[in-house]
């Protein structure tokens, strides 16, 4: 059988550039090799005991049969008083829609607002599914690029020229994956101006870094500005925050019918997510964030060491990340260089050949728009953050 007889759709998609390189990570650890992965974006913090301990109480409590399609009442209640606590947002539990995940949530949306030739238009650097998504629901991604002299980030000018007749939706993440760079409440707030002109435009915020944001001014959701609320639609969940990536919990706050619509696509595809896990994120999103606040500040530590030892290495461009746990060095310097066998010429061959020569796993930067750069996941013990400098730093230097 061939390939071929799969359909378009699937032909036309293209593999997750992060997963896909883990996999070729773990198959060299398998051989023996000892590779330091620092490609997939994956707390390495167990997910706090209270919680657990709220999914152990579940089991015991007979949890185990289908779940509503949007998620358990309590669930939703308990999102709805977060995202008034720290978001400034005002939805009740009928606005809210749990998934499997952030990931299933921004595909929900995508597909619930996006008609066949309708315009995405995604800040880029973008995460890598972003374009994937839009491409499935038949849309057409129009990708905007965030200078790395302004940090990665989108002006609002930029944002206005790209707005076509076309336009249907813009999406982004603050803060950022793969860049860690966080957008200003004023530079929301000037997105939003825009936006509020344009009264066929919605606006998809991926927050799922909210908790790991290191700036000054703290994390500011654009769907609190009034003017456009109803056409935002906030995406969050507890893999990050919470060190919960396996737990698949994320949930989508909006408009009452347009969390409507994405009840009914769920009630199709997947219906209600599991049970128990369920129960877990209604703990973590009523408990304390103790915990989360002692990951934020392991975060910090660890980016200030990551960059302090990437700026070491000769050829490298690094800004400092205001939030998320990811470097995004530029290393266009070594794009036509040799180490005498094999010749880079993109920042894939640059990964690659880096997986092969130093065995550390990072991912090319093409596959989040930004064909310069690679991401580094900083969600790694100290130890093993700075022997994968110190590793890229000797092999780097046999590239003439």
């Amino acid at each position: 059988m061939s390939v071929e007889l799969l359909s378009s759709r699937i032909n036309a998609l293209e593999e997750s550039a992060t997963l896909g390189m883990t996999k070729k990570a773990r198959e060299l650890a398998a051989q023996g090799h000892k590779v330091i992965s620092l490609s997939v974006g994956e707390p390495d913090f167990k997910t706090p005991k209270h919680i657990c301990d709220a999914a152990k109480d579940a089991i015991d409590a007979g949890f185990h049969g289908y779940s509503p399609v949007a998620g358990y009442p309590d669930l939703r209640k308990a999102i709805a008083d977060k995202l008034k606590r720290d978001n400034n947002l005002e939805w009740g539990p009928e606005n809210i829609v749990v998934s499997t995940g952030a990931k299933h949530a921004l595909a929900n949306a995508i597909s619930v607002l996006v008609n066949p030739g309708e315009e995405v238009i995604i800040f880029a650097p973008y995460w890598v599914s972003y374009s994937e998504m839009v491409k499935l629901a038949e849309g057409t991604s129009v990708i905007v690029e965030g200078a790395f002299d302004n940090n990665f980030k989108v002006t609002p000018e930029q944002f206005e020229a790209a707005i076509t007749p076309k336009t249907k939706l813009v999406m982004f993440a603050s803060p950022n994956n793969p860049t860690g760079s966080v957008y200003t409440e004023e530079e929301l707030r000037a997105i939003a101006a825009i936006v509020e002109k344009h009264p066929n435009i919605f606006v998809l915020a991926d927050e799922i870094y909210e908790y790991i944001n290191f700036t000054a001014g703290g994390h500011f959701s654009i769907g609190s500005i009034p003017a456009i609320k109803d056409r935002v639609i906030t995406v969050n969940g507890v893999a990050k925050g919470h060190a919960m990536t396996g737990w698949r919990i994320g949930f989508t706050a909006s408009a009452k019918w347009i969390a409507e619509g994405l009840e009914k696509l769920q009630g199709q595809v997947t219906s209600g997510t599991c049970s128990i896990a369920q129960k877990a994120a209604t703990a973590a999103f009523n408990g304390p964030l103790d915990e989360a606040y002692k990951m934020k500040e392991a975060y910090d530590r660890r980016r200030h060491l990551v960059v302090g030892l990437l700026r070491e290495i000769p050829g490298f461009k690094v800004n400092m990340p205001d939030g998320a746990f990811y470097a995004f060095p530029d290393i266009s310097y070594y794009f036509g260089k040799t180490d005498g066998k094999t010749m880079i010429n993109n920042s894939d061959d640059f990964c690659m050949w880096l997986l092969a020569e130093a065995f550390v796993a990072t991912v090319a930067g093409s596959g989040f728009g930004a064909p310069n750069c690679m991401r580094i996941s900083t969600a790694a013990a100290d130890e093993q953050l700075a022997e994968a400098c110190e590793r890229i730093k000797t092999a780097v230097a046999k590239l003439k």
